[in-house]
C-alpha cells in the first residue's frame, strides 16, 4: 500500500479547525492516517490499485470508498458534524430551448 501524501494530511488537520472542531491527525505506522474526534476513529488510506476508488475511508470500523479527496472530505465532515448537510451538484439533461 502506498503512504499518504503530506499534503493530504495537512489539509485533513486544516480540515478540522476549519470546521472548529477538536481532535487530531496523524500518520500510522502503515502509511494511512489517523483522525481522531470527539468519539470517532477514521482511518484514511490508499485503496488498492485493482480499485476504481483512491481512498478507503473507515468511520468507525465501517469502511467505504472514496473517488477523490473531496468525497474524502465530504464523509469525514459527516462523520464528525452531525448538522452539517452536504450539498451534491446533479446534473441532468435539460430540453434545448429554441432560439
Amino acid at each position: 500500500m502506498a503512504a499518504i501524501p503530506e499534503h493530504l494530511h495537512e489539509l485533513m488537520a486544516q480540515s478540522l479547525v476549519a470546521w472548529r472542531l477538536t481532535g487530531s491527525v496523524r500518520a500510522t505506522g502503515d502509511g494511512a492516517i489517523l483522525v481522531t474526534c470527539q468519539e470517532h476513529n477514521i482511518r484514511i488510506e490508499p485503496a488498492p490499485s485493482d480499485l476504481l476508488f483512491r481512498w478507503i475511508v473507515s468511520v468507525d470500523n465501517r469502511s467505504r470508498p472514496a473517488i477523490s479527496v473531496v468525497a474524502v472530505l465530504r464523509m469525514v465532515r459527516a462523520a464528525l458534524d452531525p448538522g452539517y448537510a452536504a450539498m451534491r451538484a446533479h446534473i441532468a439533461p435539460f430540453p434545448l430551448v429554441p432560439t
